[in-house]
């Protein structure tokens, strides 16, 4: 059988895991790298093979996978002079698996069904520990015929795959699970800030939150590698990029006339860390930002 080829673009802190299990399943690759070659040589050794143009991405491909920071990413790489459509053949499946703007996300599907190609919006959850073992959670919106037809590469570096809805809803769930993720951070390092401030010890803090109904992913990984070695790294996204989520975020629930006083809260949260000069910051760099927002020591250094 002749071997599947997959474009791709955006190999980031994810995107390499997700190229490294497309090899691994049998696909054959073909990237684009703009900036960052630090994660190119095994994935060369594997087989796949570096283009220098997006026509060359989308030559001869059954798919192209997108794993972007965001937006204005997608429509630069999609619609731009020397975008993928440009080049696109119709029959195209592109499988967009980066966190977007819905209304974005309304006028690139268009411009890829006025090509004849079929745009799937698939954001993704866990981190890149997962995506290097191949176990992501991906969330796709599309038709039952698109879902099909993008489940099989989903499948190479996913572990849960679900059918949220039609096309759109991706992004839309992507977004409220993001939110919630990132307001429960903020939570988590007021909190701790709060705690620290009244002599408190945050391990016993932990143990407490750990054993009741707070208890969450995402409390662990704000807080365990940084209690058990002083790390803060173990929610690996940018404080940025959460940023620019709760943004999206609330722009959607503006553009439903719905209420987001948590979300908005959150955001400003986010805002001020990288104000602070923390936005290449880890997540749990939070707690440095309440440090200086509120003179107290919580980070052990």
């Amino acid at each position: 059988m002749t071997q599947k080829q997959i474009g791709f673009i955006g190999l980031g802190m994810m995107g390499h895991g997700m190229a490294r299990n497309l090899l691994l399943k049998g696909f054959g690759l073909r990237f684009l790298v703009h900036r960052d070659r630090s994660r190119l040589q095994d994935l060369l050794d594997a087989g796949a093979r570096e283009v220098k143009s997006r026509r060359e991405v989308v030559e001869g491909v059954e798919a192209v996978v997108m794993c972007v920071t965001g937006t204005p990413q997608i429509e630069s790489i999609l619609l731009g002079e020397d975008g993928l459509l440009a080049s696109a053949v119709p029959g195209l499946l592109i499988i967009d698996c980066s966190t977007a703007e819905p209304a974005s996300t309304t006028r690139v599907r268009a411009a890829c069904e006025a090509r004849g190609c079929i745009y799937v919006d698939a954001p993704l959850s866990r981190t890149p520990k997962e995506a290097e073992e191949g176990r992501l959670n991906a969330m796709v919106g599309a038709s039952e015929a698109d879902f099909a037809r993008a489940q099989p590469v989903l499948a190479a570096f996913c572990e849960n795959i679900f059918h949220v809805g039609p096309a759109g809803h991706g992004h839309v769930v992507k977004l409220i699970s993001n939110m919630l993720a990132m307001t429960m951070a903020a939570s988590i390092a007021e909190g701790m800030a709060t705690a620290s401030k009244a002599g408190v010890s945050l391990h016993k803090v932990f143990d407490v939150l750990s054993a009741g109904g707070v208890n969450s992913g995402i409390l662990r990984l704000m807080m365990g590698p940084f209690l058990e070695s002083g790390q803060l790294d173990g929610l690996k996204f940018a404080i940025s990029g959460g940023q620019k989520d709760l943004r999206y975020y609330t722009h959607l629930a503006e553009s439903l006339q719905n209420t987001a006083f948590i979300a908005e809260a959150a955001h400003q949260s986010f805002v001020q860390a990288a104000n602070l000069g923390l936005g290449d910051r880890f997540i749990p760099s939070l707690l440095e930002a309440q440090e200086r927002l509120n003179g107290v020591a919580i980070v052990t250094r």
